[in-house]
C-alpha cells in the first residue's frame, strides 16, 4: 500500500519548509537569524538570514538572495541548493573549511516570502520590490516595466511617491549595509529569472549609462570567469545595456557603499524565455512564464550554475591576486568602458 504524504498546510510553501530544513539540517555550520517578519492575509513569515564563514569584520563576503519577485522561484531554488551542498560538504571538504576561515557567505533566499506563498510577482502590497528604492533613472524607461507609480493593480509598481520602502527591500538593504557594505570587499548576487532566450550577468546601473567606479573590477572578474569557464554561456554586462530602471535595489546599494569599499553587486538573470519556447503549453500556468517546469530542466538549472556560485567564493578568497591597482587599473578601466559603452550595439 502506497502512504499518502500529507499536503503542506495553507499557511507555508514547499521553499519556505526547504529553506527551514536545511537551516535546522546546518544549525552546527550556519548562523540563522529573523530579518523581519512580514504578515499577509493573516499569516507571518519571517524573513531568514543565514551566514556562515569567517567573522572577521575585513574580511571578504558575498551575499546570495533571492526570491524578490515571488512568481521567480528557480532563484530560490538554485541557492537552496547550493545551501543544502555546503552544509553536506563541510562535513569532510577541506579545501572549503580553509576557503571559508577566509570568507563570510550571506543567504536571504526567501526575501519576498510573502509574495512567494501568494504566487505574485510583487510583494502582498502589490509593490515590485526591485522598483521600489527611492532614485528616478536618469533617461526614458520602457513603459510600465520601468517602474511605475500609476497603482498596484499594474505590474511594476514603485509604490506611492514619497512613501517609506517597502519592509521586505529595507530589510534587504539593511542586510547588505550591515553584512557587506562594511568590508573592503564584498560581492552579492541576486538570482532572478524571466527575460530573454539567454541567461546574464547584469551589474549596475540600472538607472543611468554611467558607468559604475568599479567597472575595471567588473571587467577583470569577468575575464577572471570567462578563462575559468570558457563555455559559460552568460551575457556579462551593465543591466543598461538592456533597459533602464526606476528604483533599482542595488543601484542604490552600490551608492551608499563607503568611498573604501569595493562592492561588486551582480544579478543572475535566468532566461526563462527558452523554457517557453521549448515547452510552450507552460505559459499556461501561472509560475510557467517564469520557471521551467520539466523536472529535468530544473534539474539542469540546478547543475549549471554551481559553478558560478563557487567561482565568487574562490575570486574573494584569492582577491590579493586579482584585484587591479594604480596603472593597471587605469588601463583596465579604459579596456572596460571600450568595451561596454563605446563598442557598436548588436
Amino acid at each position: 500500500m502506497t502512504a499518502v504524504l500529507p499536503s503542506l498546510p495553507e499557511t507555508t510553501f514547499a521553499e519556505y519548509e526547504e529553506l527551514k530544513a536545511i537551516l535546522d539540517a546546518g544549525s552546527r555550520q550556519m548562523v540563522a537569524s529573523v530579518a523581519c517578519e512580514v504578515t499577509t492575509l493573516g499569516r507571518t513569515f519571517p524573513i531568514y538570514v543565514a551566514t556562515l564563514g569567517s567573522l572577521d569584520p575585513q574580511a571578504p563576503a558575498i551575499g546570495f538572495f533571492a526570491g524578490i519577485h515571488g512568481l521567480e522561484r528557480i532563484g530560490t531554488r538554485l541557492l537552496l541548493d547550493y545551501m543544502r551542498s555546503l552544509v553536506a560538504r563541510l562535513e569532510w571538504d577541506e579545501l572549503l573549511q580553509e576557503e571559508l576561515r577566509s570568507v563570510r557567505l550571506v543567504f536571504m533566499p526567501i526575501v519576498n516570502p510573502g509574495g512567494m506563498w501568494a504566487m505574485r510577482r510583487s510583494n502582498p502590497n502589490g509593490v515590485d520590490l526591485m522598483r521600489n528604492a527611492p532614485q528616478n533613472a536618469e533617461g526614458r524607461v520602457p513603459f510600465l516595466a520601468g517602474g511605475q507609480r500609476i497603482g498596484s493593480w499594474l505590474p511594476w509598481y514603485r509604490g506611492a511617491s514619497g512613501a517609506p520602502m517597502e519592509v521586505e527591500a529595507a530589510t534587504l538593504l539593511r542586510v547588505v549595509e550591515q553584512e557587506l557594505l562594511t568590508r573592503p570587499l564584498s560581492f552579492a548576487l541576486d538570482c532572478h529569472s524571466g527575460y530573454g532566450f539567454r541567461d546574464s550577468i547584469w551589474f549596475p546601473y540600472a538607472k543611468s549609462t554611467r558607468h559604475i567606479g568599479h567597472l575595471p573590477e567588473m571587467f577583470l572578474l569577468k575575464a577572471m570567469f570567462e578563462q575559468a569557464h570558457p563555455h559559460h554561456g552568460y551575457v556579462f554586462e551593465p543591466q543598461s545595456m538592456q533597459y533602464l530602471a526606476h528604483g533599482d535595489l542595488w543601484d542604490y546599494a552600490y551608492d551608499k557603499r563607503g568611498t573604501s569599499s569595493i562592492f561588486l553587486p551582480l544579478t543572475l538573470e535566468l532566461g526563462s524565455w527558452l523554457w517557453i519556447k521549448k515547452n510552450p503549453l507552460q505559459i499556461l500556468r501561472r509560475e510557467g512564464m517564469f520557471n521551467p517546469i520539466k523536472a529535468h530542466r530544473t534539474e539542469r538549472v540546478l547543475r549549471r550554475h554551481t559553478n558560478l556560485l563557487d567561482f565568487l567564493a574562490r575570486a574573494a578568497y584569492a582577491s590579493q591576486r586579482w584585484l587591479p591597482s594604480g596603472t593597471g587599473r587605469e588601463r583596465l578601466m579604459t579596456r572596460a568602458v571600450e568595451y561596454w559603452y563605446r563598442r557598436p550595439r548588436a
